[in-house]
């Protein structure tokens, strides 16, 4: 789940972690707006809701195509006529699936450096003109490579992640900045819920409204390119809005102390680096979230695969329709769990006193995946709404207390590398799931029968083997709890 993975206080700090170092003394200079956006910041002590809505509406349209091709993207492969055969398709979807969090590792960096020069609005708004492009193509493939590098364009060239939150800190005052974050990461937790949506119900619009789009129509003859628009042009009118957006980088040079400061800051981030490598409570923690990523991300590849996939390889045979439906009362679901009810489960019982149980929870939970085969209609689809919410619930609650150790095994001071090093590993772990995943259920279809255990089976029984992994990876001596944590 890719707005579980990179929610919460770990994503947060560490993608905005090389745009927010610690500033030195500046005057005011006439004409850079980062001076003049302070000077506005200094006399305006009220929240800049415009900013802020400009901000979330941005996020939310950057988000939506991570999660909105999944429940099409079987059916998308299969029309591209890839797959020789019908157990192949899930191989080639996991590629797919693979090359957007593959370009989006590899560009990280080079986007928040590009950031840091040129500044936080450019990155915004290139982003979200590649977003309007790619996205729009990929709609528009009518081959599997077209959709390949249409896809592993959009996740190169947008870089919005990391200084989008850089850029929600510094266009408000001090006491703001949490709320500012905040609206980043919850936009992302909306796109959970809209952009399934969007995939499910718009994909194939002349098979599933007739009376509105006819089949000799633009739609008709690319049934994928819908969806793919809706967002485009949702893009197109926060790309509209980035026109107001302030630019709150500083473009001048700082006087020599400042520099020899600065240069100074440097040497010692990078001998906190090392020093933090060294860090077995840090790096227990990260591993753990790394494993649980990409459990997560390949969970989220095989469901919306395995879901419409036919009876006779022991899918579920569900319209792109039904599955945009399931994940997206998952997104909701999880929206009401972490705003309503984990709160709660937090002050009584403690962050990390849930990890353990949400994790064998979670391993119970989707070993009975492969029996819902055997279920229909209406009975059918509340029963995997109901354990889609479940799944979701207790990876939520994984991921936030995966965020907790994290921060909790280093000072506040070396925080924003721990996390840098935590999302750096983690995209890596994201990037192998979906291809993983895809490999792993065409190989599944293909061994239905034969094995020790039908395929379906052993397809849910290796994702299990991912969290079966991670939760050993709670006990020692793999792991080390914090010091400030083990009474939680």
């Amino acid at each position: 789940m890719d707005g579980g993975g990179e929610s919460g206080l770990a994503a947060a700090a560490s993608s905005a972690a090389p745009l927010l170092a610690p500033e030195a003394r500046r005057r005011f200079r006439q004409g850079c707006p980062g001076c003049r956006l302070d000077e506005v910041n200094k006399t305006n002590t009220g929240v800049p809701y415009l900013n802020f809505f400009y901000i979330w509406v941005v996020c939310l349209t950057a988000a939506l195509p991570i999660q909105s091709l999944f429940p099409y993207l079987y059916f998308m492969i299969r029309d591209l006529k890839v797959a020789k055969e019908e157990q192949d398709i899930g191989f080639y979807a996991g590629f797919v699936g693979a090359t957007y969090f593959l370009g989006r590792t590899i560009s990280a960096v080079p986007w928040g450096m590009f950031a840091d020069k040129y500044g936080r609005k450019p990155c915004i708004v290139i982003s979200i003109l590649s977003v309007i492009v790619f996205n729009t193509l990929f709609g528009l493939s009518t081959t599997y490579w077209m959709a390949i590098v249409t896809r592993g364009l959009l996740g190169l060239l947008c870089g919005i992640l990391g200084p989008i939150k850089a850029y929600a800190s510094e266009v408000c005052r001090k006491e703001h900045q949490a709320l500012g974050i905040s609206l980043v990461t919850s936009s992302r937790a909306i796109a959970l819920v809209i952009g399934p949506a969007i995939g499910g119900f718009l994909a194939q619009p002349a098979q599933k409204y007739p009376n509105l789009f006819s089949e000799d129509s633009i739609f008709g003859r690319f049934p994928y390119f819908l969806p793919c628009f809706v967002i485009s042009l949702l893009a197109a009118g926060s790309c509209i809005a980035c026109i107001w957006l302030p630019e709150t980088l500083h473009f001048h040079d700082d006087d020599k102390a400042e520099s020899i400061e600065e240069l100074e800051a440097q040497v010692r981030g990078s001998e906190s680096t090392k020093n933090l490598l060294k860090n077995w409570q840090l790096m227990s923690a990260i591993i753990l979230y790394c494993v649980f990523s990409l459990h997560d991300t390949a969970y989220l590849e095989i469901f919306s695969l395995w879901a419409v996939s036919s009876r006779k390889f022991q899918g579920l045979s569900l319209t792109s329709q039904d599955v945009g439906t399931v994940l997206a009362f998952s997104g909701f679901g999880v929206l009401v769990y972490q705003l309503a009810i984990y709160p709660f489960l937090a002050k009584y019982v403690g962050p990390i006193k849930t990890f353990r149980p949400a994790a064998i929870l979670s391993i119970i939970l989707l070993s009975m995946y492969p029996f819902m085969a055997n279920l229909h209609g209406m009975e059918l689809k509340i029963l995997i709404t109901m354990a889609s919410v479940l799944k979701n619930m207790f990876a939520a609650t994984i991921t936030i207390a995966c965020n907790i150790l994290q921060n909790t095994a280093v000072t506040q001071e070396q925080r924003g590398v721990a996390n840098g090093i935590s999302v750096t590993l983690m995209s890596m772990f994201k990037a192998v799931a979906p291809a993983a995943a895809g490999i792993l259920f065409s190989w599944a279809q293909k061994h239905i029968s034969g094995l020790f255990l039908p395929g379906n089976q052993i397809l849910f029984l290796m994702l299990n083997m991912v969290s079966v992994i991670g939760l050993v990876l709670t006990f020692k001596p793999f792991f080390s709890l914090p010091n400030s944590t083990r009474h939680s």
